[in-house]
């Protein structure tokens, strides 16, 4: 229960610099919302592997290589699965991009994420 606490931090965390790099993309520097979703998701990504390596999962004795191949193949599909989430919500459902980035990461950050890190990327 520990880890799962702690993943859940990370992935706030990682949310947090993942929304204010969207906001700051989109709203400041006019990207198109799904590119600025692109490097949001980049940037919250770097923030969750080094708090899942180093905090959440303990893992840094490990080798760092592996971990973060296969945390990249993670990343991926939690890249594809949320921008074309987010844009399906945005441009089918008329949602707000902001508020379907927020449905999306939700569902993708416990349904896929933690499992998937837990169970194959620090293992």
């Amino acid at each position: 229960m520990a880890t799962f606490v702690k993943a859940q931090v990370a992935s706030l965390s990682a949310s947090i610099i993942d929304f204010l790099t969207t906001l700051v993309c989109t709203q400041v520097f006019h990207i198109w919302y799904v590119a600025g979703s692109v490097i949001g998701t980049t940037a919250g990504g770097a923030v969750n592997f080094m708090m899942g390596r180093n905090w959440v999962f303990g893992t840094k004795e490990r080798n760092i290589n592996v971990q973060i191949f296969k945390y990249v193949l993670v990343w991926a599909g939690n890249l594809l699965l949320t921008t074309a989430g987010v844009f399906l919500v945005t441009h089918y459902l008329h949602v707000n991009y902001i508020l379907s980035k927020i449905i999306v990461s939700g569902t993708v950050g416990t349904g896929y994420n933690f499992l998937m890190q837990k169970k194959f990327v620090f293992i």
